[in-house]
């Protein structure tokens, strides 16, 4: 098996239309889905331009995952129709909405059955 040269590798990949950058700046790489964060702290990260198609390749670095805790909002005008259709204060339809988990018919259900 022989061996390539570096000029003879980039030689190559220049006519593929293949082009690599190293990103030498790059401090931390973070990774968000609904669920989850991801972060990569010290990665080596290379840049790699395909025919116009930019993607990144991220190597190494120490890697920290966490579970997202999503905050429920609940608008003011449910927490009002929950307390009007069930004739409680605001703050008990706000609870039993969050303990619903936003679903109105659920809360009122909760607040009238109890």
């Amino acid at each position: 098996m022989s061996k390539v040269s570096s000029r003879r590798a980039r030689r190559m990949m220049k006519q593929m239309g293949l082009k690599m950058d190293e990103l030498s700046d790059i401090e931390r790489v973070i990774l968000q889905g609904p669920r989850r964060e991801i972060v990569i702290e010290g990665p080596a990260v290379t840049a790699i331009n395909v025919q116009g198609q930019r993607m990144y390749q991220v190597a190494g670095g120490t890697v920290t995952e966490e579970a997202l805790e999503k905050k429920l909002e609940i608008p003011e005008e449910d927490v009002l129709l929950v307390a009007q259709q069930t004739g409680v204060s605001m703050e008990r339809a706000r609870t039993a909405l969050e303990d619903a988990e936003g679903d109105l018919a659920r809360a009122i259900l909760m607040l009238t059955a109890g």
